[in-house]
């Protein structure tokens, strides 16, 4: 099993804007006062473009999807929530908390990985849970360690702790559950997805251990990382904030290992905390500003990892 790969999907935005059906539990999000949508999607997709041609000049292959008008779909840039591709040639989709975020489900986009030759053998279909008002968002809700097969989910209004265990158990992963919080206007909130304040790469591993409170979770967690020898890179409440959790290793020309995330991210960082990265992957940044403050997710939602075999 590899941990990262060298092609990823991602949906170019045409309606992209602040979803109201998300802001519910992603603390994250913002109102952009005085932009008008059009501005706002605009903003967005130059900063989607920007960001695709960095990955590409690298040597990652970035198979961009364009969004479809005809749905209402402001958040379909964040295409991990609902598929995931796996090595043994198994697509999952799964169930999303907000009703407009289902229509960004596409069998098309299976139809263009096979036309690129990608090999499909079976779809894992979540997403009748919707109908029970249980919730699972893809590698939003769950962090995959492949090589080590375990997965990780903090528990959320978006990650169904019973649903999760089904999954692990259709997909050979151990289970790691746990809570984590952040704080708003002065109480402790669940973090709505795993990958805001937790990364896995190959070698190491980024998390923002304060972000669990029970310290026999938080104990279990890093534990489960050093177990399997990866160097663990705490980070700070202030630095998920920024994004900083919200990054992915991915392979360029060569399989030379790249550590991807916001301009945003990359500044709150510490001269340390750059150096620890930087001894695993070279570090590759994009602004992404726009898109993480009306959309509350960052670099790491925007990429849906293929892993599926070629043919």
């Amino acid at each position: 099993m590899k941990q990262t790969t060298n092609a990823i999907v991602m949906i170019r935005p045409v309606a992209f804007r602040m979803n109201e059906q998300t802001s519910v539990n992603n603390y994250y999000q913002k109102v952009l006062d005085g932009l008008l949508p059009s501005t706002v999607n605009a903003k967005a997709q130059q900063e989607f473009d920007v960001f695709v041609e960095k990955l590409k000049a690298v040597g990652v292959d970035v198979i961009v999807v364009e969004d479809t008008p005809e749905t209402d779909t402001p958040d379909s840039i964040f295409p991990n929530n609902w598929v995931s591709f796996h090595e043994n040639g198994d697509v999952a989709l799964y169930p999303m908390f907000a009703e407009n975020r289902r229509h960004e489900r596409r069998e098309d986009i299976l139809d263009v990985l096979e036309e690129k030759g990608f090999e499909i053998n079976d779809i894992m279909d979540y997403t009748s849970a919707e109908e029970d008002g249980i919730f699972l968002e893809g590698t939003g809700s769950l962090l995959l360690d492949r090589v080590n097969e375990k997965a990780y989910c903090a528990l959320s209004p978006r990650a169904d702790e019973e649903l999760f265990i089904e999954f692990c158990e259709d997909f050979d992963y151990a289970p790691i559950i746990f809570e984590a919080f952040q704080t708003v206007n002065g109480e402790r909130k669940l973090i709505y997805h795993t990958n805001v304040m937790m990364s896995i790469g190959e070698t190491f591993a980024v998390i923002c251990a304060d972000s669990i409170d029970d310290k026999k979770e938080r104990k279990m967690v890093l534990e489960s990382l050093r177990a399997d020898k990866k160097e663990i890179i705490l980070i700070t409440e202030d630095q998920v904030n920024n994004f900083a959790g919200n990054m992915l290793e991915v392979r360029g020309t060569n399989d030379k290992k790249y550590v991807v995330m916001s301009a945003s991210a990359y500044q709150s960082l510490t001269e340390k905390q750059i150096k620890q990265l930087e001894s695993h992957a070279e570090i590759l940044s994009s602004s992404l500003d726009t898109i993480e403050a009306c959309g509350g997710g960052s670099a790491r939602c925007m990429m849906a990892e293929v892993f599926l075999p070629r043919s």
